[in-house]
């Protein structure tokens, strides 16, 4: 992520290698492949909430988006871009945190790298990884393959640094 600022590498560095140990992302494919997911939806970490206001996702009840204003009060956060009041529930309670409630914790890295952690474990993706299916990894982020070139960039840069 070469356009990540030193200092925010260093600050992030703690939080990210304590998600990867907990989502037993321990291996060059699985990093590398849960690396070059973070690095695209968060603009190499350095957007830990979505630009867009969320009102895309307003009434998206695939994503458990039921009431007035649940499109902006869940939109993308953390560097996974969590998404959803049924992400949100669902990453708070396997956390232990009422994100909920308090939709703003999954920007902040503490709790952030924790809910890609969660997210990436909750769909074992590490499987995915593993078999070098990152096509399929990213469908799986990302609902489709928006992206996929620069995911793959990212993959492969990772992957040079990893192996």
């Amino acid at each position: 992520m070469p356009r990540l600022p030193q200092a925010k590498a260093q600050q992030y560095q703690p939080y990210l290698n304590a998600a990867m140990v907990e989502a037993d992302i321990n291996t060059p494919k699985r990093q590398a492949a849960f690396l070059a997911q973070l690095a695209h939806e968060s603009d190499q970490l350095r957007s830990m909430e979505e630009r867009n206001s969320g009102a895309d996702y307003e009434g998206r009840k695939d994503l458990g988006n039921t009431h007035p204003g649940d499109g902006k009060r869940y939109k993308g956060r953390g560097p996974i871009q969590l998404t959803g009041r049924t992400n949100y529930r669902a990453a708070g309670k396997a956390l232990g945190i009422d994100l909920e409630n308090n939709p703003k914790r999954a920007a902040d890295p503490d709790v952030g790298f924790r809910t890609a952690a969660w997210f990436w474990k909750s769909r074992n993706l590490n499987s995915y990884a593993d078999a070098g299916n990152f096509r399929e990894v990213t469908r799986r982020v990302n609902g489709g393959y928006n992206g996929l070139a620069s995911r793959e960039a990212y993959y492969k840069r990772a992957l040079g640094v990893l192996a």
